[in-house]
């Protein structure tokens, strides 16, 4: 056994974990696998990275952080953490375009399962992605970059062609970003003016446990030179700082009373030196296209009953468009509903489907990294260029040395 996940929720199979120091090593470890996954920082809440062969983190490469001004890119080793990175690039003068809501997952790892930050303007963290190099099955190292024939399924890949090595992101000059919190949005503000809500910042989060209150949070990320708000669409400005999960201590937020700081400290809604959100939990998360968000809204707010024994508390942001073949957001900006349950397994388990049947109306792409209950029929409609990976893998990766049961489910025939 090689441990478990962040979460402490699965057991992973693996016969051995390898830390590869070298790009050669790594190469010769691969080839020799005849069953492997990538691990990254174990955030993932399925066994999307689990294995009856050999896990590999590439943690141990070489640290790399290199950026190129002229072509505003920064080519970073796939297996640093955002936490580990943003600050470098901002004494460097860059930042990148968005950031998840914590700064503990890997690069490659997040961009693999389709990750993202919040922002009607601002897509997920994969959309950033010029280049990757990653270490195919037969120990090849091969490179690739945005243009390039197959690309956009190799970024959102699942860990199926391969354990990326490097990646490529787009970078903008650096900036500030104040953090404003409301408390009180009613669901008759969030009815009649939902995308007002979303479009006001550059990144807006609502935070509800779908009760006849609302969203009892909003966290305003907006530019350092917007004004503040006397008051949001109904709610009042938080007089201290708040954590989005009831009862947790806010000093492992970010800062927030609209205190201006650099980007990196401000777009995440946790900081790095702390466990996460709460720890000890379960998540789960659906994209729906914008044109279908208000009908997503009201069909979990008729399962709240069901949900609210067992929900911490649910997330709702947005995200927007890209071509990335099996991101959650290819071709449609999006509205992301997102649970963290408590670890109450069996029953959040016996919800998933329940939930998925109530929002498959809506067109609703689930989270690669999050525990879902999904039938791959309905995986097939929600994203259609599966049939395009599964033939991409199918070069890359003829003995299917990256796939496990899980990816097999989700992408049968």
């Amino acid at each position: 056994m090689t441990g478990t996940n962040w979460a402490g929720n699965l057991t992973y199979h693996a016969t051995a974990l390898h830390q590869p120091g070298s790009i050669e090593e790594l190469s010769a470890l691969v080839a020799a696998a005849p069953s492997a996954r990538a691990l990254g920082s174990r955030h993932s809440f399925n066994a999307i990275a689990d294995t009856t062969g050999v896990q590999i983190s590439v943690a141990g490469l070489p640290p790399v952080v290199e950026v190129d001004a002229a072509a505003r890119e920064v080519t970073v080793s796939a297996g640093l953490r955002y936490g580990e990175l943003v600050e470098e690039l901002d004494q460097a003068g860059w930042a990148l375009h968005n950031l998840a809501s914590l700064p503990h997952i890997s690069v490659a790892g997040a961009i693999a399962t389709g990750t993202h930050g919040s922002g009607d303007r601002n897509g997920s963290l994969a959309s950033s992605v010029a280049g990757l190099e990653l270490v195919t099955a037969d120990g090849t190292v091969r490179s690739v970059r945005r243009g390039d024939p197959d690309f956009d399924g190799m970024v959102v890949s699942l860990g199926l062609l391969g354990v990326v090595t490097k990646v490529t992101l787009d970078i903008i000059p650096t900036f500030q970003i104040r953090q404003d919190l409301y408390e009180g949005v009613p669901w008759e503000s969030i009815e009649t003016d939902l995308d007002a809500i979303t479009g006001s910042a550059y990144s807006v989060s609502l935070f509800t446990d779908w009760g006849a209150g609302g969203a009892g949070q909003a966290w305003v990320k907006s530019r350092a030179d917007a004004a503040p708000r006397e008051e949001f669409f109904g709610a009042r400005p938080a007089a201290r700082q708040l954590h989005p999960l009831p009862g947790e201590q806010a000093d492992v937020a970010t800062t927030q009373l609209g205190a201006a700081g650099p980007w990196w400290d401000r777009l995440p809604h946790f900081r790095l030196g702390f466990t996460p959100s709460n720890g000890e939990e379960l998540q789960t998360e659906y994209l729906v296209p914008r044109e279908h968000a208000l009908e997503a809204i009201r069909a979990v707010r008729a399962l709240a009953p069901r949900v609210q024994p067992h929900l911490l508390i649910s997330e709702i942001r947005t995200i927007a468009a890209d071509a990335l073949w099996l991101s959650p957001s290819h071709s449609v900006g999006c509205l992301a509903i997102h649970f963290t349950w408590r670890m109450h397994v069996p029953e959040v388990t016996a919800l998933l489907p329940v939930i998925d049947a109530a929002l498959a109306p809506c067109a609703a792409r689930p989270h690669w990294g999050k525990v879902f209950e999904t039938a791959p029929q309905r995986l097939l409609e929600a994203y259609p260029r599966i049939p395009d990976l599964r033939a991409l893998a199918d070069r890359l990766d003829p003995e299917q040395t990256f796939a496990n049961r899980l990816t097999s489910h989700w992408l049968s025939r």
